[in-house]
């Protein structure tokens, strides 16, 4: 058998790695011992009859059956995954995937001729495997960018995403391919490494030994090259501009001159200490007069109080600014006080605040901080942490001076967090019980896969339930909803009150390394209505679909994606139940935003 163009694969019993030219192992030196283990061991590292370390294979040289896995692999990638894939997304996806296969191929035919599985081929079988895989590609290529680009827009058509590529999805062939080459090079880079090393110690120490070594060095200089290298690299541009993208001033928001807003002339926190992010928290939301107009009745300014990192040099005081602000401006004395952990920039979803300030009438606090200037997906990359730490630092502080207030004469305390936020939010409770006990209620949005106690809730779900919308204690205190109907139909409800919102479709929400090599129990159970229906499990090629996914997860439409705006107001409703509130006001209220965002 040829693993690869022009070479013939050694016989089944030399090393699988040795070339033809080198010397064959006697049947005895060959034949395992039955001496102790130690005995075994020395024979192995210094019989002189083992073969040394093979030479380097040519690099244009192409392996058979991982050429075979690359087709599969390809054909997989086409397949539909949660969202809609532009050409350029697929392209690379796809490229990914192809050198997955070939690295999976060559993989397993290393493995069966180290087992001594490997049959030895004549001339004539691997010339028509060679012409079959050809044929295959022929026929198989065409038919998967065909089906994968009426996959694309029957996903689309799900999503309510208008458009398509059209003809530039046959430019995925040459683009994937570009990227495929590119990975199965550097690849070989790093097995050509790995010998040379091999081959330079096999002067000094036995064949095996070098082996081992010249692997080890290959994937040490390889993990360096990509952590200290190329994400130090990364990190380190994308926080010089994320650091210079928070010091600009944005078109359109302006200091506020409410004392109720952190940052105001009233206010003790510098306007140019908030952040890019703060500044545009405080300064935007409804005013008194827009609450009076949809409620119609006197309304109160919303206070909003935030600190950013300028404000000071770690979490912790960044914390106890924040509750100084609440202090000032009275927010223990409103009728609700909500503290929000924000995503990596400091960002705090403007339609979650709207919402609940809407439904309170303003009689509302919030209350955010800043503890990064890198986007989430950068900010978890350099520090898992420091959400967390800042989510519990803030709730911590809030929670002090609130508990320390009279049971009869305190607002409602609530929490809540979007992405990032939501992972680090959760930190500041053990569980849903601890939810349950510390607050009045919480909306976690869009949560990571990773986020804990998220995950052990969703695990000890009911028995039936499925996991994109798992039944806990039968709804008795935490629910899960993509849509505003899923909170409605279990049992009682009591308070206080947690909601998970998360939809379907959200790629934030299902992506896990466990993709790889697992199949989730999202893929195993029937998929949610808005999922294609052909979406399917497939080894190494799923992970990579979701990540990219999660590219321009944010550019669907309200209620896909990790796009969360009117499904807060339901929630909020729902879970705080305003005296008064109705259905018909929550409809209401989410076409009166709706004409206000269009406006």
């Amino acid at each position: 058998m040829t693993n690869t163009i022009g070479e013939t694969a050694p016989p089944a019993a030399t090393d699988p790695l040795a070339t033809a030219d080198q010397p064959t192992p006697t049947a005895a030196s060959a034949a395992l011992p039955t001496a102790s283990p130690a005995r075994w061991w020395s024979r192995l590292v210094h019989d002189p009859a083992l073969p040394p370390v093979p030479r380097i294979p040519r690099w244009w040289s192409l392996h058979g059956v991982g050429s075979w896995f690359a087709v599969v692999f390809f054909t997989w990638s086409m397949t539909p995954s949660l969202l809609p894939r532009p050409w350029y997304l697929q392209a690379v996806a796809t490229g990914i995937c192809v050198a997955l296969g070939y690295g999976v191929g060559t993989t397993v035919a290393a493995g069966l001729r180290k087992l001594g599985f490997s049959p030895d081929w004549s001339a004539r079988a691997r010339r028509w495997g060679w012409i079959a895989l050809v044929i295959l590609i022929v026929i198989e290529v065409p038919t998967a960018l065909v089906l994968g680009a009426r996959w694309q827009t029957i996903t689309r058509e799900l999503v309510a995403m208008p458009g398509g590529d059209g003809w530039l999805w046959v430019l995925i062939l040459p683009l994937s391919a570009l990227v495929a080459v590119g990975l199965i090079a550097f690849g070989r880079l790093v097995i050509w490494v790995g010998k040379r090393v091999a081959r330079f110690g096999s002067r000094f120490i036995p064949a095996l030994p070098a082996k081992i070594v010249g692997a080890s060095v290959a994937i040490v200089l390889t993990v360096i090259l990509v952590q200290d290298g190329v994400l130090a690299g990364v990190l380190a541009v994308g926080g010089n501009m994320a650091a210079a993208t928070d010091r600009l001033e944005v078109d359109g928001v302006d200091q506020p001159d409410a004392p109720e807003r952190s940052g105001s002339p009233a206010s003790p926190v510098a306007w140019e200490d908030l952040g890019r992010n703060g500044r545009a928290f405080v300064a935007d939301g409804p005013t008194a007069a827009d609450l009076e107009a949809f409620n119609g009745e006197p309304a109160l300014t919303p206070i909003r109080a935030y600190a950013g990192l300028g404000s000071a040099s770690d979490v912790h005081d960044i914390a106890a600014i924040v509750v100084a602000e609440l202090e000032r401006t009275g927010a223990f004395d409103r009728a609700v006080l909500a503290v929000s952990t924000s995503t990596g920039s400091g960002w705090v979803n403007e339609s979650t605040t709207m919402a609940l300030e809407y439904l309170y009438n303003g009689d509302t606090a919030v209350a955010g901080m800043q503890y990064s200037f890198l986007p989430s997906p950068l900010a978890f990359i350099a520090d898992r942490e420091t959400p967390q730490d800042a989510g519990q630092e803030l709730f911590d502080a809030v929670y002090d001076v609130w508990s320390d207030l009279p049971a009869d004469d305190r607002p409602q305390l609530v929490v809540f967090g979007e992405s990032l936020g939501s992972y680090g939010g959760q930190s500041a409770f053990s569980g849903a019980d601890d939810m349950v006990a510390r607050s009045d209620g919480a909306l976690w949005i869009g949560t990571p896969n990773f986020a804990e106690p998220w995950g052990r809730i969703t695990n000890r779900r009911d028995a039936g339930s499925p996991e994109r919308l798992p039944v806990v204690d039968d709804g008795e205190h935490v629910r899960f909803a993509d849509s505003s109907d899923d909170l409605e139909g279990l049992g009682a409800w009591e308070a206080p009150r947690v909601v998970y919102l998360q939809h379907a479709t959200d790629p934030i929400v299902w992506w896990s390394p466990d993709l790889l090599l697992r199949q989730p129990d999202w893929l195993k159970e029937d998929l949610s209505p808005t999922v294609n229906p052909e979406m399917n499990w497939f080894p190494f090629v799923t992970f990579w679909q979701v990540t990219v996914d999660m590219v321009f997860s944010i550019d669907t439409p309200d209620g896909y994606g990790h796009n969360y705006e009117l499904g807060t107001i339901d929630a909020w409703a729902a879970i705080l139940e305003p005296d008064g509130w109705t259905a018909d006001d929550t409809a209401r209220l989410r076409d009166w935003v709706t004409a206000d965002a269009a406006s």
